[in-house]
């Protein structure tokens, strides 16, 4: 009976051991692997970004949907144009003489295409809808919208993805906490997304933590 004792109690310890261990190691590697996945979302949704402003440059307002933009970014070319000062002779009508008039003439210089200039012969472009590493091929959530902002109709685009969708294998409880994250530090919310619906903005709601990865 002592030794059937002494088995037990050694079991017990080290299953708390092992709790005690796991209450500690897992918030780390939890930290570890969001950073690693959000990182790879964020970048995706960078190139959302890029390619829906040089869409709205082209065609004055955003892209409603991927097709449009991977076929934009497929094809599409911007034109480079330079300004110059010049002037011209007018008649005036109120002095009756010819007077000097100044103008700013916009020559088209060329073109180039808008898959070099962003990506840079990457083909990276075909599969931004993509979220990265999701389980069941999940693509991002992209609207856009036409909003009346101080009397100027202005277009805007959002992308966006749970986060539950990027930490689908991690723990609940975890997970649940990171969905009511409020730090200046961390992506808050439920959500990583680019853009607004409700503001004429391009901006992302992550950390510069997340920029600065992309700059080294």
């Amino acid at each position: 009976m002592k030794t059937i004792i002494q088995i037990a109690l050694w079991i017990v310890c080290i299953l708390l051991g092992y709790l005690i261990y796991r209450s500690v190691s897992g918030p780390i590697e939890f930290k570890k692997i969001k950073q690693e996945r959000f990182a790879k979302v964020v970048s995706s949704l960078k190139d959302i970004r890029d390619s829906q402003e040089a869409y709205k440059t082209v065609n004055g307002k955003f892209a409603k949907d991927f097709n449009s933009l991977v076929a934009f970014v497929d094809t599409g070319k911007y034109t480079i144009t330079q300004q110059r000062d010049s002037s011209f002779m007018r008649y005036d009508k109120t002095y009756q003489i010819d007077m000097q008039k100044d103008t700013i003439i916009i020559d088209t210089l060329g073109f180039v295409s808008v898959k070099d200039s962003l990506f840079k012969g990457d083909d990276r472009f075909k599969t931004m809808m993509n979220v990265p590493g999701a389980q069941n091929g999940e693509k991002f959530e992209m609207k856009t919208a036409m909003i009346d902002k101080s009397g100027y109709r202005a277009s805007v685009f959002e992308a966006k993805i749970k986060k539950d969708v990027i930490l689908f294998d991690q723990p609940k409880d975890l997970l649940a906490r990171e969905n009511t994250h409020n730090s200046v530090e961390e992506i808050n919310g439920s959500e990583i997304k680019v853009g607004s619906l409700v503001d004429v903005s391009t901006n992302g709601n992550w950390p510069p933590i997340y920029d600065r990865k992309d700059d080294q």
